[in-house]
């Protein structure tokens, strides 16, 4: 079987399982604080059925076709809620919004944990050169590659989806997540902002826009977080 369509493969199940639990997440921490529009919609769950169903284009269509051209997923996923409640709670509804870069973070770490472990017990080695499908590398068994392939995806692809989300612009996590630090009078004013016609693309836009910035700088730095202290 052709290597490249493997890893592509194994790319997608990483994009698939990360945003299952990213919005899984959002729909459990809706349900706790009071909104269970998403657990009626069957989304307090990790069965990818439910999410694909809700988004195909996202979930499946616009993954396959930007791995295909560009060698990298990008896609979409929603959890539904009810606007009413979110204006009624604005803070709950940003602790909601948090739930799925939430998710993101602890895979990130499990994957970090991961990788640290193998590096120190001399199953996984620095590659040549570091690249998206190779924060490490082995020379071990079939198992051992699989391992750190996997590995290293999940912790791109976490890194990627906890950034990328927090950005604080509509359609993003990052808008409702900012009543948690603004005084409720300056948010009521950012939240009807960000609702404004066109703001989701204008937003989308400039998440792009500011990524590479954010993403380059913080990837080293997680870099150092799996090598530190080894030699």
């Amino acid at each position: 079987m052709d290597p490249q369509f493997v890893l592509a493969a194994g790319f997608y199940v990483v994009f698939v399982l990360s945003t299952i639990l990213h919005e899984a997440a959002h729909a459990w921490a809706a349900l706790r604080l009071g909104d269970d529009t998403a657990f009626r919609a069957g989304q307090v769950s990790l069965d990818p059925i439910p999410h694909i169903t809700r988004e195909p284009i996202g979930m499946v269509v616009l993954p396959i076709l930007t791995l295909s051209f560009i060698g990298w997923p990008l896609g979409f996923a929603s959890a539904p809620y009810d606007p009413v409640w979110a204006d009624r709670y604005p803070r709950r509804a940003g602790w909601m919004a948090l739930a799925g870069p939430g998710a993101n973070l602890l895979l990130f770490l499990f994957a970090a944990v991961g990788l640290r472990w193998g590096l120190a017990s001399g199953l996984f080695q620095p590659p040549e050169a570091l690249g998206l499908y190779s924060v490490v590398e082995t020379s071990g068994t079939a198992v051992g590659r699989s391992l750190a392939i996997f590995l290293s995806l999940v912790f791109v692809q976490n890194l990627l989806l906890l950034l990328f989300n927090l950005i604080p612009v509509a359609p993003l996590d990052g808008s409702a997540a900012a009543a948690l630090i603004l005084p409720p009078k300056a948010f009521g004013s950012y939240s009807r902002l960000m609702s404004q016609p066109g703001m989701s693309i204008i937003g989308l836009v400039l998440a792009w826009s500011l990524f590479d910035r954010l993403f380059v700088p913080a990837y080293r730095e997680a870099i150092q977080l799996v090598y530190a202290g080894l030699q």
